[in-house]
């Protein structure tokens, strides 16, 4: 009974010496085996899977068995029948066991007879078991197991607190070594009063001073003089006790005078009662970042100050061409807010029928990094959609990588109208000058071969047909009115307009009409001065039109030429020439004209009618 006594005592000293489970649980197995006289004793742990049993600590055993040997907590051994039943379990002579099997490594160490208790930590939760093994028949008794119970009771509180040692002191390492190598981050401690108390390395990095320079200091050495005057340092104490923490973002000031930006917080510590107990600090060094912000903003607000200015629709768009921003001649056109503008909302302002277009060509773009270069269609506030010239380059940065893109948008609606209008000019010249040409061919043939005319004739034929051209380059809407036809052809060959009345209302002919109508002017014109009225001066020459209406409603320009005072030679009425058969033949041919011709012996009376529009 003194050995076993003595055996706790010295038990309970070397538990309150040591720090180390394992050292304990092995110092633990000698002396209870040294207590009750046998070779053998071990400790088994309950593994966190609940599921085997480890041994954890032991004496007398083969290498490979201590720290290693697993038993599964299925096995219908000694072991987990003590563990299942919760209570001591004795056996004399382990040939005799019925209630469980013996496991093979007791048998191959010669195990006779054995002893074991569980072992509970405070609170009552299992650790495991401590079992002491004879290698010979023992009788086992009733003092063995009080003794072996009284030693689990004081081994479950020292493992316990080895336990709580090992994770305060795996906690505190881990923190040690986050405070250590946080170098971006201030991290300190201070005292009620706001002192500090402990001083990091990180602080020392972002701060300047040392521990020995910090430590007995107040906290407000690291705010800049203005916070200071504006006691920021109290109202941040004062709201971390209040509500638990206080935001710590703003200026802070370095021993060395310069300014480093912190984003952090200040925490309160409290003790278990409440009490306050001090305050915790962390604080990271944003400087860089927060003057990459700053010259972020400011180059954004340029970018609106100047893309506001500029009439062309601005947009800048990150790396994966999601547009962020554009400038306010888009929002003010499109009638889009800046937040419909964003994640491919823009798109919508894009005509339907362009839109597959348009997200092909800036998904290709954005493939390659190269330039987008398009034309499509922008729906406008009001409804209505215009062409535009849209260009989007791709913004790179010293490394090459892509970091967004820039682009724009030129309202080139009314260059595609010209275009437009200028395909159907070209394609109405080729037209007109195709019908010219034939014209031209005409009267060459009819006037130099077939005719045997002069060169002369045809000359003036020519001519007749480029005033005709003039004043239809001269008139935007592309047609010539009547009365400037018919004065320009008489201007050109008789100076004496005064015995030459012309009027009538405004009508128009339109090109394909313009070229043979002139044809016919030019022969009524040149035979009035080589024939008729306007020979010798004595004749007189009226040329009027009108508007009628055929039973089918549509217009009829009615023009009446006719000439009196001439004195006609009998021979000159019989004959028919070029010109007399251009008046009669072609205009009804090409102009679906109806023509009354007469030169009698007064002058010529001519009358022809045509459809106008």
């Amino acid at each position: 009974m003194k050995r076993r006594q003595q055996v706790l005592a010295d038990f309970g000293e070397f538990a309150l010496r040591s720090e180390h489970l394992d050292e304990v649980l092995a110092e633990a197995c000698r002396l209870v085996s040294e207590a009750l006289g046998t070779v053998r004793a071990k400790i088994l742990e309950i593994q966190e899977d609940g599921q085997s049993l480890l041994v954890r600590a032991g004496v007398g055993w083969d290498p490979g068995i201590v720290g290693q040997l697993r038993l599964s907590m299925d096995e219908h051994s000694s072991e987990t029948f003590a563990i299942t039943e919760g209570k001591p379990v004795i056996t004399q002579d382990i040939s005799k066991e019925g209630r469980f099997d013996v496991s093979d490594f007791l048998k191959r160490a010669g195990v006779v007879a054995l002893v074991n208790v569980p072992v509970r930590v405070p609170g009552g939760t299992a650790f495991g078991l401590l079992q002491v093994d004879a290698t010979e028949p023992r009788d086992f008794g009733q003092e063995d197991t009080e003794f072996l119970r009284t030693y689990a009771t004081i081994l479950g509180p020292v493992i316990d607190r080895l336990h709580k040692v090992s994770a305060l002191r795996s906690t505190e390492e881990r923190f040690r070594l986050v405070v250590e190598n946080a170098r971006d981050y201030g991290i300190f401690m201070t005292d009620t009063e706001d002192r500090i108390t402990d001083w990091y390395a990180g602080a020392e990095a972002v701060y300047g001073w040392t521990a020995e320079e910090a430590v007995g200091q107040p906290a407000a050495i690291i705010f800049t003089p203005e916070d200071r005057e504006a006691g920021q340092d109290v109202k941040e104490t004062v709201g971390a006790c209040r509500d638990g923490s206080a935001p710590n973002v703003r200026w802070h000031v370095r021993k060395d005078g310069s300014r480093v930006f912190i984003e952090g917080m200040t925490t309160s510590i409290r003790a278990p009662d409440g009490s306050l107990r001090g305050f915790l600090k962390i604080g990271q060094d944003v400087t860089e970042r927060r003057k990459s912000d700053e010259a972020l903003r400011g180059s954004e607000a340029r970018f609106r100050a100047v893309a506001s200015l500029v009439p062309v629709l601005l947009w800048r768009s990150d790396a994966s061409g999601m547009q962020n921003s554009a400038n306010q001649p888009w929002l003010d056109y499109t009638g889009q807010s800046l937040e419909q503008s964003q994640d491919g909302g823009w798109l919508d302002a894009i005509h339907p029928d362009d839109q597959a277009m348009t997200r092909e060509a800036f998904r290709a773009g954005r493939a390659e990094r190269k330039l987008v270069e398009m034309q499509h269609r922008i729906r406008g506030h009001d409804g209505s959609y215009r062409w535009f010239l849209v260009r989007q380059t791709p913004i790179t940065d010293a490394r090459g990588q892509l970091v967004e893109w820039f682009g724009a948008a030129m309202d080139i609606d009314e260059l595609r109208q010209l275009q437009k209008r200028q395909e159907v000019l070209v394609n109405e010249l080729q037209h007109r000058v195709r019908n010219l040409l034939g014209v031209v061919t005409t009267v060459a043939d009819r006037t130099l071969r077939q005719q045997g005319g002069s060169f002369e004739a045809f000359e003036q034929r020519l001519q007749a047909l480029s005033r005709a051209q003039g004043l239809l380059s001269r008139n935007a809407r592309e047609t010539v009115e009547v009365g400037d036809l018919v004065r320009a052809e008489l201007a050109a060959h008789s100076a004496e307009v005064q015995r030459v009345h012309v009027r009538g209302p405004e009508v128009h002919f339109t090109t394909r009409q313009v070229q043979n109508f002139a044809l016919a002017v030019h022969e009524l014109t040149t035979n009035a001065l080589k024939y008729g009225a306007l020979k010798d001066g004595s004749g007189r020459l009226v040329v009027t039109w009108e508007v009628v209406l055929d039973r089918r409603e549509r217009r009829w320009l009615a023009l009446s030429w006719i000439e009196s005072g001439v004195t006609v030679e009998p021979g000159r009425i019989e004959r028919r020439g070029y010109g007399t058969e251009l008046i009669q033949e072609a205009l009804a041919y090409a102009l679906e004209a109806k023509v009354d011709y007469v030169l009698g012996e007064d002058g010529v009376r001519c009358r022809i009618e045509m459809p106008v529009s």
